[in-house]
């Protein structure tokens, strides 16, 4: 019987936590090995001197991160999330690095250790199996025959655009592996939140101090041409453009100011600080489509909470602030509200623009049901295309993109996912969800997914970074909030 057990527990070895310390050291061959170490860092220091020392510490560092990072998989998915926000940012200082595929190297890493953590033993996939996944499986298989589509002229812009479908498939099993307490949910949101504040604080730098060298050379080589505007610095941040700064921002704003509403004491204070600086970061981007985020985020908001009071307080507010920009100039001296209000101008000159672009490639793509190809279209194609049709054109908007690049097949396919989901999960909170804690923060991800699917209409946001990984993450949590809420009834049960 003892040996069984034995057997029964050796099959969840996980070879990262075996015995370590003074236990190991008992090893001559441990000893050997710890003194050879030490002398060839000795020699690599006394060669290389500063350079060696970064080597050294870099190699330290990584050694312990990912002895962590194989014992606790989650933490790939955290450092994800935190990548997520400075990897285009940091492409502006560290150039000649292929930084792009950085969120692959580290969901490939983490996958890795999702397996090496349940050593000897299969890993249960089950959480995962979801009709999500499988659409988003579908949507993948539809991404990758892109390859063969015969309008696409290299392979080179596909692999710029694979984010469309491989992070959507690959992060949302992630989060459905991973993801799967409240605590961990949370944990989510601290490390969203703290980018959050950090991008927002950053934003504020630029607009008073102006911006440092590298966001110089990034303004002098093209920048500049969208980002100053009439004199004034459109605020980006770390973010690779406004748009995705106010868009993102204006997300968090929506997300953490509902989530704030199930908390108590520090945390309490803690999501309603990122929510109000995500909404002031917001503004300071001086990105007209990102106001559609709070509009959209917070009108489904009040209709998950199904209070005809609460409903029509949130409708008479929606609609004061709708005045305070169309009808009003109230506070037009200040250049971002003065730059905001044009979004509600239906004569705008840039909204003219887009609507002649769209007309362009609706004759385009009337005879090309599939699209020109991933990662074809818009001002991201000239670096490899510069001459293409679709290469000048501008798409502005997502669901253009996705049209452009992937016809009206993968843009029909595209929105039903995106309307399933919502539609799904705002059934549940309405109707199936019981705890008040569970459906207020299952309600906060889906207003903030409104929000973003609502202003992604005037900018691409979706599917850029930041916002990619967090929206994808977070429709993953809101198709399943009975995980959510089973663990607090499960944990009601106990202490009772």
């Amino acid at each position: 019987m003892n040996k069984n057990i034995l057997s029964t527990n050796n099959q969840h070895i996980n070879p990262f936590e075996k015995i370590s310390g003074s236990a190991a050291l008992s090893n001559p061959k441990i000893i050997l090995l710890f003194f050879v170490g030490v002398l060839f860092v000795g020699l690599v220091l006394a060669k290389l001197k500063m350079v060696g020392v970064g080597i050294f510490l870099a190699l330290v560092v990584g050694t312990v991160y990912f002895n962590l990072l194989f014992k606790n998989p989650i933490l790939g998915f955290y450092t994800a999330i935190g990548l997520n926000f400075i990897v285009l940012g940091l492409a502006r200082y560290i150039k000649g690095l292929p930084l792009g595929f950085a969120i692959d190297g580290i969901m490939i890493i983490t996958y890795l250790a999702l397996i090496f953590s349940r050593f000897k033993e299969r890993v249960d996939w089950s959480p995962a199996n979801k009709t999500i996944t499988i659409l988003a499986g579908l949507w993948l298989l539809y991404c990758i025959i892109q390859i063969a589509n015969p309008e696409a002229r290299m392979i080179e812009p596909w692999i710029a655009g694979r984010g469309v479908g491989f992070y959507f498939f690959f992060f949302l099993i992630l989060t459905f592996m991973l993801i799967d307490t409240n605590k961990k949910l949370d944990t989510f949101l601290y490390v969203w939140g703290v980018f959050s504040i950090l991008a927002t604080l950053k934003g504020f730098v630029q607009m008073v101090f102006g911006v440092d060298y590298a966001e110089k050379a990034w303004l002098d080589n093209g920048g500049a041409e969208t980002h100053i505007l009439f004199g004034k610095l459109r605020v980006f941040s770390f973010f690779s453009d406004a748009g995705q700064f106010g868009g993102n921002q204006g997300y968090a704003g929506v997300v953490f100011l509902i989530y704030s509403m199930a908390k108590k004491g520090l945390p309490k204070i803690f999501f309603i600080t990122v929510g109000l600086l995500g909404l002031y970061g917001m503004m300071i981007s001086g990105t007209r489509g990102s106001i559609a985020v709070p509009f959209a985020g917070f009108m489904t908001f009040f209709v998950l909470r199904k209070n005809i009071k609460i409903i029509s307080m949130g409708f008479i507010l929606v609609a004061l602030i709708f005045v305070f920009f169309k009808y009003t100039t109230i506070a037009n001296g200040n250049a971002q509200i003065r730059r905001m209000r044009t979004g509600f101008d239906p004569n705008n000159p840039s909204l003219m623009v887009r609507k002649a672009n769209q007309a362009k490639l609706k004759v385009y793509l009337a005879s090309r049901p599939f699209g020109g190809g991933i990662g074809h279209a818009g001002d991201k194609a000239q670096r490899f295309l510069p001459h293409a049709y679709l290469s000048n054109v501008a798409t502005d908007s997502w669901y253009v993109m996705i049209w452009a690049e992937l016809g009206i097949i993968g843009l029909v396919f595209h929105l039903a996912i995106l309307f399933f989901t919502i539609g799904m999960a705002s059934f549940k909170v309405m109707f199936r969800i019981r705890d008040p804690i569970t459906k207020i923060k299952m309600s906060a991800l889906i207003s903030g997914m409104a929000g973003i699917m609502l202003a992604s209409y005037g900018n691409a946001i979706l599917g850029g970074m930041p916002t990619a990984l967090l929206f994808y993450a977070s429709m993953a949590i809101m198709s399943t909030p009975e995980t959510f809420e089973n663990e607090i009834s499960e944990e009601i049960a106990i202490s009772e």
